[in-house]
């Protein structure tokens, strides 16, 4: 199914500084197409772009002062489909791709050790996909969405405690919990047609049966209607935005819908 996506950010800034954006939908062959794209980001003085972790997009260096305008549009294809969890193994630790191994560990947000000792009581008797299916499933009977609950500064744990968050908190509590199981787990920014409201869209991905699942833990998008933007280790690895400096909002506007 095609998408056509629309983004607009703009921010004031007091001084010069340097931004990394990470907004563009990757280009990932078998799982969704770039049919168009255009970043306008005014006049910056200086714009490169390096590649980003696991071959999954780019990410762009800007530095500019006064004032950071950037419009992003797209028409992305996914040619990605849902695929049941329950059917497949989990990869045996010393068969796992080298470059999926570092997914295991804890990271700033995701301090999975903690987590070790509830896994193992509520989840243990479950093998293979099935186990990270029930973790999804215990995220949405036991947490609840609400907007302004958490901050940059909440951890998997803090949400796991709270029992609530936002999208980025979900993802994190799966990965967290996917990790504490001996799984690679990592979180994925990403657009979705009916997330509500329109915003950038956090989501987990997690290695089973030998390849990467998406699995969206608010229920609000499926894998197929997912549009890939970033993969990292948790949250600081894949904001849309990371100011190295004094970056004030003005406006912020995404737009997902169907092409």
């Amino acid at each position: 199914m095609k998408f056509q996506i629309s983004v607009l950010l703009d921010y004031r800034l007091p001084q010069p500084i340097y931004l990394m954006l990470q907004v563009e939908a990757a280009a990932l062959p078998g799982e969704q197409h770039v049919a168009r794209s255009r970043l306008d980001a005014g006049t910056p003085e200086h714009f490169a772009r390096i590649a980003a972790p696991d071959g999954i997009g780019e990410r762009i260096w800007v530095r500019c002062g006064g004032r950071l305008q950037a419009r992003y549009s797209a028409i992305v294809e996914v040619e990605r489909r849902d695929r049941p969890l329950e059917p497949l193994a989990q990869v045996p630790l010393h068969r796992l791709p080298p470059g999926v191994v570092q997914y295991l560990n804890e990271s700033r947000y995701c301090p999975s050790n903690q987590l070790v000792p509830f896994v193992e009581a509520e989840f243990g008797h479950i093998a293979g996909g099935a186990k990270i299916a029930a973790m999804r499933d215990w995220i949405a009977r036991s947490f609840t969405y609400a907007a302004g609950t958490s901050d940059t500064g909440t951890t998997a744990i803090d949400s796991f405690l709270a029992r609530r968050g936002v999208c980025r908190d979900y993802a994190h509590v799966l990965v967290a919990l996917a990790r504490a199981a001996d799984f690679p787990a990592r979180v994925v920014s990403a657009y979705a047609p009916l997330v509500e409201p329109q915003d950038f869209h956090a989501v987990a991905e997690v290695f089973v049966g030998g390849d990467w699942h998406l699995i969206d833990p608010t229920g609000m998008a499926c894998a197929k209607d997912l549009i890939k933007v970033a993969a990292g280790r948790d949250a600081a690895d894949i904001s849309f935005l990371t100011a190295y400096g004094e970056a004030q909002l003005v406006d912020q506007r995404v737009s997902v819908k169907p092409a």
